[in-house]
């Protein structure tokens, strides 16, 4: 066993670079677990900044000097962000309230409906297993009201926390643009003179994870604005809320576009019953669904992610579970780094005895 073990790490980590690979992820990985929550504001910066800079290189690659190309992006994405804190949060919170006033009447038609099936479906529906399903329902219920009250008793400090946010990350974006070489060199100085496999390994990372994020938000937006159409064309109440809610689902593979299908069924069926708009309702919604998958998602992916869907799911269930929202958005890419590292880690070969 112990010759086993020494093959094994002469094999794979004697080599320098491998090393100081090792020791790079370690470190990265330290500071992210623990340090995670403090350096929220500028983890944040540093994705939207790196998300802007190929707009960036698109118009310093006209001619344009990078001062100003960097002043016209900030300035666009300033535009859209107030749009949406000014414009759209304000609906977005109506619509929610609004939900929640009438989410009592929608659990108390569920609850009947249920209450129902025994009689209707004796032989596969029990009444023991609906009162249970009742009662779970209201423990559920009565611990979210009981979560929705303690945020309200925390919303004063967090709103202060979201104000600062809104001051420091837009300057720490701008910044990070405008001086990215400076602060490319400033980080440069901590690393060994000979990087040659880190900085080959962040060049095949660099356009897969820049494609993939820019990509993502476009799938976001695209689908959360065809979703507005459609839910709004049909008359399906919170259309804004559920909107935005099936735009983000895209975050998740697979698993999102499962979950929140279930708010968009109920809310068509508390509204309309199951009448013909609803069974339309639905189907338009899954043809939304197929479209994203099958025509939206290899036109921005293409061959930007080659991932089984099995190591796509785990990788969710992994950095999701360390680090939360941040973790299931860089999943993927997260994955892909995983693979990019498997396949130029260095390796040293044994010598086969000749003779």
């Amino acid at each position: 066993m112990f010759d086993f073990l020494n093959k094994w790490y002469k094999r794979y980590f004697t080599d320098p670079q491998a090393a100081l690979l090792v020791i790079l992820l370690v470190v990265g990985f330290v500071v992210m677990y623990f340090m995670g929550g403090m350096l929220t504001p500028l983890l944040a910066a540093v994705v939207i900044a790196y998300m802007l800079e190929g707009p960036v290189k698109k118009l310093t690659g006209r001619n344009i000097s990078r001062v100003p190309a960097v002043s016209l992006v900030f300035l666009l994405f300033i535009l859209v962000m107030g749009f949406i804190v000014i414009g759209l949060l304000p609906i977005l919170s109506g619509q929610a309230s609004q939900f929640f006033q009438e989410f009592p009447g929608m659990l108390s038609r569920g609850q009947e409906l249920l209450l129902r099936l025994p009689e209707q479906y004796p032989e596969i529906i029990s009444a023991e297993l609906v009162n249970e399903i009742v009662l779970a329902l209201r423990r559920g219920v009565g611990d979210f009201g009981q979560g929705l009250v303690s945020v309200s008793m925390a919303s004063i400090p967090a709103i202060i926390t979201v104000l600062i946010y809104l001051i420091l990350v837009p300057l720490m974006i701008f910044f990070l643009m405008k001086d990215k070489d400076a602060v490319l060199n400033w980080v440069s100085r901590f690393l060994p003179s000979d990087r040659t496999l880190v900085s080959h390994l962040w060049q095949e990372m660099d356009a897969q994870i820049g494609n993939y994020i820019r990509g993502k938000v476009y799938e976001i937006a695209i689908v959360g604005a065809v979703s507005y159409i459609v839910f709004k064309s049909f008359g399906l109440n919170y259309a804004s809320l559920l909107s935005i809610t099936v735009g983000l689902s895209v975050l998740i593979p697979y698993i999102g576009a499962a979950v929140v299908t279930l708010p968009v069924a109920l809310v068509a069926y508390f509204q309309w019953g199951f009448e013909p708009i609803f069974i339309w309702l639905v189907v338009t919604y899954f043809i939304l669904q197929f479209l994203d998958g099958n025509v939206l998602v290899p036109i921005l992916f293409s061959d930007v992610v080659n991932l089984h869907p099995v190591a796509i799911i785990v990788a969710i269930l992994v950095f999701g579970g360390l680090w939360g929202l941040w973790g299931v958005f860089f999943a993927i890419p997260l994955a892909t780094l995983v693979k990019a590292l498997i396949n130029v880690w260095p390796t040293r070969e044994e010598q086969l005895p000749e003779g």
